[in-house]
Formats: structure tokens, sequence, C-alpha cells
């Protein structure tokens, strides 16, 4: 009898990609309806439970970020900046992290389909892979936004899956450290934190030293490995198969949390990595094949028609579909000229500056930090926290008497590409 296929459930609202930055600023959010409509075009809606994730509550923001902080991403504007440019500072927005249009709706939709329908779904066991690319924002501090991200979606939904998993293992590919998730759980066993990332020449954040490995009941939980410029797929891969195969054997995670940032890509923006599309997804069939409950993110990536690409063919192999190389016809079918292929080798040119030697040297290090690790350690038993249930509103505030404005309204109109958890998926047409 052939092995029963994973479950995928897939959260997407086309509401994320439609908020700007700003002119020159290089995180486009378009990349999401660019991936999504890649994925609709090859048909993989079909091979997966597609739902529109509900926007997250600010009390469920507040569960790892402070309160004041939540606060102000919910109150400032674009129009409100100057009065408020103590605060911006205290928060570090500004160039890196602008105010912009709906930022806190921004925020809240990312961070929802993260912690509110993907982890939910994987501790009920209502799917094996949850998918939700518009989140990954891994930079996010505590009380304070960092590196293009505001609300850290990760840590949340971490939080929300150590509700009834007693170890999380988290992996990060992106080319930047994964630093606001290692700092949240440098202090705890129940969080072991892998990131593969450059280091070194002032490459932000600047963390992520193979010596960085946590501390009191976290040391040795947090692993970093410091990579240089022009990594290829081989040697990224051999060297993240052994690190993880370690990791697992020695800490047994009940759920793994995937962060796919796709500026390790070769060609990108703001990246000086050399790893192919195939390379890439390459690590997320290495951890979908290690058969543990997974929720897997997006993050980084600028150079946003390869970032499509890339979380295309990783929806693929999520859903063991090879996907042919000839892009079909999609409402951004014009960004992927001169060639429309899916696995574009462009870019591929820079000079790997990782020896055997270097590699060698940094997998030793690791593999001798894990062994310092108790095998899979234990957690007390405790009774799993309720669901936190928010309602839609609060009845005391609602008057029925006062009209809705008519953005509001449209917020509530149900796209057609778009279903909410619970909806009948195998009931709607997605091509309508």
């Amino acid at each position: 009898m052939p092995p029963a296929k994973d479950r995928v459930s897939y959260f997407y609202d086309g509401d994320v990609g439609s908020v700007y930055y700003g002119p020159n600023h290089p995180m486009k959010p378009h990349r999401l309806c660019m991936t999504h409509s890649l994925v609709l075009a090859y048909g993989l809606h079909n091979k997966m439970e597609i739902y529109r994730p509900r926007k997250a509550y600010p009390a469920e923001l507040a569960q790892f970020h402070s309160t004041d902080y939540i606060d102000f991403l919910h109150r400032i504007t674009p129009e409100m900046q100057d009065q408020y440019a103590k605060e911006l500072l205290m928060y570090n927005m500004g160039e890196d992290c602008p105010v912009f249009d709906n930022l806190f709706e921004f925020c809240q939709i990312y961070a929802g389909g993260t912690i509110a329908d993907a982890a939910h779904r994987l501790n009920h066991g209502l799917c094996d892979i949850a998918i939700n690319w518009a989140g990954g924002l891994h930079h996010a501090k505590k009380c304070e936004a960092s590196g293009f991200c505001y609300v850290n979606d990760l840590v949340l939904g971490i939080l929300e899956l150590l509700k009834y998993f007693p170890r999380v293992l988290y992996i990060d590919i992106d080319i930047h450290h994964g630093d606001g998730v290692e700092e949240a759980f440098y202090l705890t066993d129940r969080v072991m934190t892998v990131s593969f990332h450059k280091f070194g020449d002032y490459f932000f954040p600047g963390t992520g030293d193979v010596k960085d490995v946590g501390e009191r009941e976290g040391k040795y939980y947090a692993v970093n490995v410091p990579l240089k410029d022009g990594i290829d797929d081989s040697s990224f891969i051999r060297l993240f198969r052994v690190v993880i195969s370690k990791v697992v054997e020695f800490y047994q995670p009940g759920a793994v949390v995937l962060q796919c940032g796709a500026d390790s890509l070769a060609g990108d923006r703001l990246g000086c990595f050399n790893l192919s599309i195939q390379g890439h997804a390459e690590c997320v069939n290495f951890v979908k094949k290690l058969g543990i409950p997974l929720l897997v993110t997006g993050g980084g990536g600028y150079t946003k028609e390869n970032v499509a690409r890339c979380w295309t063919v990783e929806t693929g192999v999520l859903l063991d579909t090879e996907l042919p190389n000839e892009i079909p016809s999609n409402d951004y079918i014009k960004y992927f000229k001169p060639d429309y292929t899916l696995k574009t080798n462009h870019g591929l040119n820079l000079d790997n500056l990782n020896t055997k030697a270097y590699l060698s040297a940094i997998k030793m290090q690791v593999l001798e930090n894990l062994r310092h690790i108790q095998h899979a350690p234990g957690v007390q038993m405790h009774e799993v926290p309720p669901d936190t249930y928010f309602p839609d509103f609060d009845e005391e505030d609602f008057n029925p008497d006062e009209r809705l404005d008519q953005h509001t309204q449209d917020k509530s109109v149900q796209r057609d590409e778009e279903f909410y958890d619970g909806d009948n998926d195998n009931d709607h047409d997605m091509d309508s």
C-alpha cells in the first residue's frame, strides 16, 4: 500500500501583496501576488486546501511583542509621522522599516496566516504541512521593527506550536541571520534555532557567529552556520543535510518551522550567494521527507520574479509535484521574459569563497556543539493552554445604527481565489 499523501494547507490573502513600502525600497510584497498567480497557473491549488487567513488580533500579536509597540503600529499612519518622530526612532522605524498605508493590516494578515491558521491547523492535526509565503519576517524584535520586518510571525507561530509540541525546530535558509527568532528563544531548550546565513563584512544584521550557541537553559540550542559569498548548491546542500540530520537525531522535534527566504538565490538584489532554485528547493525537500509536522514560510527575496519562481517550485515540492519548466500563461507572464522558464540559472556567476577547509571547520564546530545538548530534552507535564479566542468585535462598542464605510465593506467581500478556514474548497472553482 503506497504511503498516504501529505495533507497540505496553503494560506493567501491578495491584500498582503498590494501594500507598498515606497519608491526604491527593495521589499516588494507584490511578489506574493506573482507567486500565487504561478501556483494557480500550474494547477497546484487542486492538490491542497487553500484558505484566506484571518487577521491576527492585536492581543495575539502582543503575546510576544510589547503592548505599547503593537499599539503604536496600530495607530501610526504616514500622515502622523512628524508628530511621532520620537516614537518612530524608539521603535526603529524609518528608512528600512517605513510607515506606509495599511501597515498594521499588512502585519495582521501575514502574522494571522502563520499563527492563527497554519500553526493552529498543525496543532490539531488538520494538515501535515502548512504554507504561508507571506510570513517569515524573522528580524522583528519584541519592542522594535528591524530589517523590513514589523511583527515576528515566526516567533508567534512557534509559541502557538509549543502549546501542543514539547520541542520545535526552527530552520532558516534566508541569506540573513534569523536574529529575531534566535533572540526570542535564546534562553530555552523548547526551541532549537538553526540558521544558515552570510556572516561578516558588516552584512546585516551582523549576528550569527558559529560561537553564538544560546545561554542558560538554551545553551547549545542555537545553531549558527555562518557562510561566505558565493556558496553554491553542492556545498550548501551537503552542509545542510549533515547539520539538519544531526539536529533532528539529537533534538527529536515534534514540529518544524522552515523559513525559506529567497534572497539566498543567485542574482538576488540584496544577496551574494550562488544558489539555484533547484538547490534552494532541495533543502525544502529534505526537510519535508523527515515526515515531521511542518510549517513553511517565505522571508527575504528581492528579485521578485525569482522569488515567485522559487516559492512556486517549492510549493510543488511540498505537494510531490514536478512542474514543467515552461511557465504557463498567467497574470504576470511578462515578468518572466525572455525565456519564460521556471528554473532559471540567471546570476550563477559568483566565485565561491567558502573553501573546503572553511566548510569542514564550520561543520565540525556545529557538530561538536550539538554533542553538548541533552538528547531530546524533556518537558514537564502541563495542561495544554486553550486556543485563544477573540471575538470579531466588542459588542459593547458596536453601534448597529452606524453604517460601515465603503473600505470596510469591501474588506468583507470574499475573493474568488481566497477562502477562510472552514470553507469547503472542493465546492469552489478557483479559476472562475
